[in-house]
């Protein structure tokens, strides 16, 4: 017991409650979550100006200047653009329009973005898992207005950055990165392991994001080795270059940076010259397996991959391969968590692995490229359109023979242990003749094998050890995974029976309500018309009377 001048004991758990060890215990009440979404949005955001202003400061430093006074606001708003540029924000001065961003420069606001995720999740109350959303809301919608605001602070004359892109491109970003950082956390606090969620997702819809995602991770891996390859083939004259444009140590750092920063783009770039449709350098240029046409290009180390103008070097039309590899890979990997019983159906699903890859070479070759200023630098990068039909072709088409071939394999050897478990077991058994088990003989008047009637010994099953049940081979996980995978579908269809009866008598049940709705407001109606209505005045009786004559009456014939 606590006296009013005592501290409160926070130590002990309250009557009638119990106390649970989480892997973090919270030390203080859970806070709002939207509020303390827009203290993570704008501590992720200063976080991210902070870090880019450093960096600006750092070329400005570098490079030779008026005084500090003097070039303060273009240097801030320059460091603001630079960190709209980090969230795939583009810009234009003068009429002249700058699209070619960096990819490698989302990681920056990502991480940060992450973290707060995260630290939102410690914060604040999150009841189930399938509430992340809200964390990522939380986040997104005040770092958005933040990036939008931004854009319109920088707005000069002669500098401008779009406020839509902004908003959307921030929204999304923190949304992604807020959420991801959020999910992460509390899978960590309730001990839920990366297999455990990705087996709430349905087989095939999981089987098709891994193979998806094998092949667009092969592709893209492929394409950095290429760039690295050429790169280290034509280093000498990238050490030239650098020589040339003399940046100095600070300099040549952030060079360095701005370099690593666009190596994403190069291996997007790559990808797209294995596959076949290449990309542009400049209008007019193209850099692709059938020919090489580029004119006069910046002074950057980087762009001493390219290759002359004329035919493609002969080594890197081994490139060409690259696509058909990585289909190859993501087919095996679609059929490899969940087969098909029916072989005709596992080449139309790795297709459809290969569609996916090329909708995300698409997207991948939208981001990558853009204008990198007025004139002939105004197109820069791959076709979109074109480098996603050719590598759904092609990925889809070598996505679906690998994906029939694995299905084929996965399918014979299920067999094989099946049959050679089943086999083998009845051999020995009749070869050792164990005394526990007796073996059923034919009466000798039943035929074996003649005409239509073929009998095959049946063989009494086998008791239980005390040591536990027998091991299942393959065969028989693989058709317990279908049993179970059946018996999940009718549960799913007995359910929504169940749903659509329910709606049914819902809908029934309304319309007899609102029928007694209208026969009850008719009856009120009725009785307060009646109520309205004037009394009606009786009725004048008028009376008749006759006179008779004396003599009449007392005449007899009357």
């Amino acid at each position: 017991m606590s006296t009013p001048g005592s501290p409160p004991d926070r130590g002990r758990p309250r009557a009638g409650r119990t106390r649970v060890d989480t892997p973090r215990a919270r030390t203080h009440a859970p806070r709002p979550i939207y509020t303390t979404g827009g203290i993570a949005a704008a501590t992720a955001s200063g976080s991210g100006l902070a870090v880019i202003v450093t960096l600006t400061i750092a070329g400005w430093v570098a490079a030779p200047h008026a005084t500090f006074v003097e070039e303060i606001d273009e240097l801030l708003r320059g460091a603001v653009t630079a960190w709209l540029v980090g969230h795939r924000v583009g810009f234009t001065v003068e009429e002249a329009r700058y699209g070619l961003l960096p990819i490698g420069l989302v990681l920056i606001p990502g991480l940060l973005l992450y973290r707060s995720g995260r630290w939102l999740a410690r914060t604040c109350e999150i009841g189930r898992l399938r509430h992340v959303y809200r964390a990522a809301l939380a986040i997104a919608g005040p770092y958005a207005a933040i990036a939008g605001t931004l854009a319109l602070l920088v707005r000069t004359e002669t500098l401008e950055s779009g406020m839509v892109s902004a908003l959307v491109m921030g929204f999304a970003i923190a949304f992604l990165a807020g959420g991801l950082g959020a999910l992460r956390q509390m899978m960590l606090e309730r001990r839920v392991t990366v297999r455990a969620l990705m087996d709430l997702i349905p087989g095939r819809a999981r089987s098709l994001a891994v193979g998806t995602a094998a092949a667009t991770g092969s592709l893209l891996l492929g394409g950095l080795l290429l760039f690295l390859l050429a790169f280290a083939v034509n280093l000498p004259d990238a050490v030239e270059a650098t020589r040339t444009l003399a940046p100095g140590a600070v300099g040549g750092t952030l060079l360095l940076l701005i370099q690593i920063a666009y190596l994403p783009n190069a291996a997007v770039f790559s990808v797209c010259y294995a596959l076949g449709p290449g990309f542009a350098v400049g209008e007019g240029t193209v850099v692709a397996p059938t020919g090489v046409s580029v004119g006069e290009l910046p002074l950057l180390p980087m762009l001493v991959v390219l290759p002359e103008n004329g035919a493609a070097p002969a080594v890197s039309l081994a490139a060409l391969a690259l696509p058909f590899a990585a289909g190859a890979f993501g087919g095996v990997l679609t059929q490899r968590s969940a087969p098909d019983v029916v072989s005709e159906a596992a080449p139309l699903w790795g297709f459809v692995c290969g569609v996916a890859t090329g909708l995300l070479c698409a997207v991948l070759g939208w981001l990558a490229g853009g204008p990198m200023g007025a004139e002939r630098l105004t197109d820069i990068g791959p076709s979109a359109w074109q480098v996603g039909l050719v590598a759904a072709l092609e990925v889809g088409v070598a996505a679906a023979i690998a994906a029939w071939i694995a299905n084929w394999w996965y399918a014979r050897k299920m067999r094989l242990a099946a049959t050679g478990a089943g086999g083998g077991q009845e051999s020995a058994e009749a070869e050792q003749g164990s005394p526990g088990h007796e073996q059923l003989k034919l009466l000798e008047e039943v035929p074996v094998g003649e005409g239509l009637a073929t009998v095959t010994p049946l063989h009494p099953l086998e008791e239980e050890s005390g040591s536990g049940e027998p091991e299942q081979s393959e065969a028989e996980r693989f058709t317990e995974r279908l049993r179970a995978r059946e018996r999940v579908r009718e549960d799913r269809a007995a359910e929504r029976v169940a749903r659509r009866e329910a709606r049914k008598e819902l809908r029934a049940h309304r319309k007899e309500e609102r029928a007694a709705r209208r026969v009850a407001k008719t009856a009120r109606k009725a009785r307060a018309a009646r109520r309205s209505q004037p009394l009606e005045e009786p009725e004048e009786m008028y009376g008749i009377t006759y006179e008779a004559d004396p003599d009449e009456i007392d005449s007899p014939q009357r």
